[in-house]
């Protein structure tokens, strides 16, 4: 998998690092070129990001989480580094699908947009409620595997920051997921599945977990 690392100092890693997963079909340098990396240069945080984009087969086939545990948490938990794990669309999914099969590796997650499953299974968990519903038997499949992960995640232990904007074409999903959640982790602003939208966002969330200088 390509990475791309923006270090907030070049002699020594931050204390904190964010993992970021782009969209299906984007790169790494997307996120740079939306503005992602020049907006914690502006708050003079102490923040190193790493960039990464998983190949599809490698997406397809599950070994994406091995690799993102192995090779990019697994070094900087080593270092004593906090990592955050956030996601853009598929991004958002496969942080998900990391987080459930080790929640106690990160620090938080950052969910932008994400993509949570077919119609289906967002269907059944909004019909009942996440409280409510039942995910039955485990059966491998990640989509419900990933709802049974967050029927039972602990606030407290693994805190989620959900960004979303209203006129996304996946809206009705991740309505289900906000539901889910306290009014206080969860972001809404105008906008569509995109870059714009999602770099708001991104600003949203950097202003409510690190502040400016920290």
């Amino acid at each position: 998998m390509r990475t791309l690392i923006e270090r907030a100092r070049p002699d020594r890693p931050a204390r904190r690092r964010i993992i970021l997963l782009p969209a299906a079909f984007s790169e790494p340098e997307a996120f740079v070129q939306a503005g992602f990396v020049a907006a914690v240069r502006a708050r003079a945080l102490d923040l190193d990001l790493l960039l990464a984009a998983p190949e599809l087969a490698h997406v397809t086939d599950r070994t994406v989480l091995a690799q993102i545990e192995t090779e990019l948490v697994a070094p900087a938990r080593a270092e004593g580094i906090a990592v955050w794990l956030g996601g853009i669309s598929l991004g958002g999914f496969i942080a998900l699908a990391c987080a459930a099969r080790t929640p106690r590796a990160y620090a938080g997650l950052c969910l932008l947009a994400p993509y949570l499953g077919s119609h289906l299974i967002t269907d059944e968990v909004g019909t009942f409620g996440l409280a409510a519903w039942e995910p039955g038997a485990d059966s491998g499949d990640e989509e419900r595997h990933i709802w049974r992960f967050l029927k039972h995640r602990s606030p407290a232990e693994l805190p989620i920051h959900l960004g979303l904007g209203r006129e996304d074409r996946f809206a009705a999903r991740h309505r289900v997921l906000a539901a889910a959640l306290s009014a206080q982790e969860v972001d809404t602003v105008a906008g569509g599945h995109d870059w714009p939208t999602w770099h708001r966002l991104w600003e949203n969330f950097l202003d409510a977990h690190f502040p400016v200088g920290s």
